[in-house]
C-alpha cells in the first residue's frame, strides 16, 4: 500500500471543473514531482494533498489514514516564504519546532534551530527580520524550518519560482543534499511548473491536465546538474513524454511551460 496517496481526487468551483479524477500513488521515501502550468490546478492540487482544502469528490490518504487537515510530522514550503515578517529568521523556525516537539525545553528547541539555520548556511544571519533578508535567504529560512520538524512528508508548492535562475538552482541542490541526508528520508510531493527542475530533483515526474498523466520515473543517479541532463538520453526521453501530454491537454501555451523543440520530440517519440 503506498505511503501518501491521492485517490479519486475531484474539485470544481462553480462550473468550473478543475480536478477530476486525480489518481496518485507516493511510497515512502520518493521524491514525486507533479508538474503544470498556470490554471492547470495545481494551487488546488497541493492545498487538497495537504488538508488545507477538502477535495468535491475522492480523498487523501497518508499511512492508511484519511487527512482532513494539515498532517503530524508534515512541513510545507511555498513559493512565497510565508514568514512572520515581525519575527527573526529563529524565532520563525523555533514556532515551527516548537509546534512539533512541545515536550522539548527551550534549550533543546534552539538546538534545533541553530541545527537547520546553520546548515542552509544562515548561522550569522539568525538574529534578521525577513524584511532585511534576500528572497534566496527568506526561502532558506523556509527550508531550514521544514527540515527542524524532522518532517515524514514535505509538501514543496514551487518552492523556487520566485528566485532569479543562479539562486534557483543553488537551493534546488541545497534541498536535494538535505533530504539525502535524512535518516529516515521524507517522503516529497513537489508541485512545479519547470519540466527540467522535476527531472533534476525527483524520483518520478507527472504531469498536470485536468487529469494526471501516467507518472514517469528518473532513474539516474545523484547529484543531477541541469548541464549534464540536457545531454543524457534519459532526461530527454522524460522531458519530451511530459511535455507531450502538457499539449495534448491544451496546457503548454502558458508562458510557464517551456515545451521540447519539435526536433527532440522527432526523436524521442514513436510515430
Amino acid at each position: 500500500m503506498a505511503y501518501f496517496k491521492l485517490q479519486g481526487v475531484g474539485k470544481s468551483f462553480g462550473v468550473r471543473r478543475v480536478l477530476h479524477e486525480v489518481n496518485l500513488f507516493v511510497e515512502e521515501g520518493e521524491f514525486v514531482t507533479i508538474v503544470g502550468t498556470s490554471g492547470s490546478g495545481k494551487t488546488t492540487l497541493i492545498k487538497i494533498a495537504s488538508g488545507l482544502m477538502n477535495p468535491d469528490t475522492g480523498g487523501v490518504f497518508l499511512a492508511g489514514l484519511p487527512v482532513t487537515s494539515f498532517p503530524a510530522r508534515a512541513a510545507m514550503v511555498f513559493q512565497n516564504y510565508s514568514l512572520l515578517p515581525w519575527l527573526s529568521a529563529k524565532e520563525n523556525v523555533r514556532l515551527a519546532v516548537e509546534s512539533a516537539f512541545p515536550q522539548w525545553n527551550r534549550t533543546q528547541q534552539l538546538d534545533q534551530v541553530t541545527k537547520y539555520l546553520e546548515i542552509v548556511g544562515l548561522g550569522a544571519a539568525a538574529g534578521k527580520r525577513p524584511g532585511q533578508l534576500s528572497g534566496g535567504m527568506r526561502q532558506r529560512v523556509a527550508i531550514a524550518r521544514a527540515f527542524a520538524v524532522e518532517p515524514a512528508l514535505m509538501l514543496l508548492d514551487e518552492p523556487f519560482g520566485a528566485l532569479d535562475a543562479l539562486t534557483r538552482a543553488t537551493l534546488q541542490a541545497e534541498l536535494i543534499k538535505l533530504i539525502g541526508q535524512q535518516s529516515p528520508r521524507a517522503t516529497v510531493l513537489m508541485i512545479s511548473n519547470s519540466v527540467d527542475e522535476a527531472i533534476l530533483l525527483s524520483d518520478r515526474v507527472v504531469a498536470l491536465g485536468t487529469k494526471l498523466s501516467p507518472a514517469v520515473p528518473v532513474t539516474l543517479a545523484h547529484p543531477r546538474t541541469h548541464k549534464a541532463l540536457q545531454h543524457e538520453e534519459e532526461a530527454v526521453k522524460v522531458k519530451a513524454r511530459i511535455t507531450e501530454f502538457l499539449l495534448a491537454a491544451g496546457t503548454a501555451k502558458s508562458a510557464e511551460c517551456q515545451p521540447v523543440e519539435p526536433r527532440i520530440l522527432a526523436q524521442v517519440v514513436p510515430e
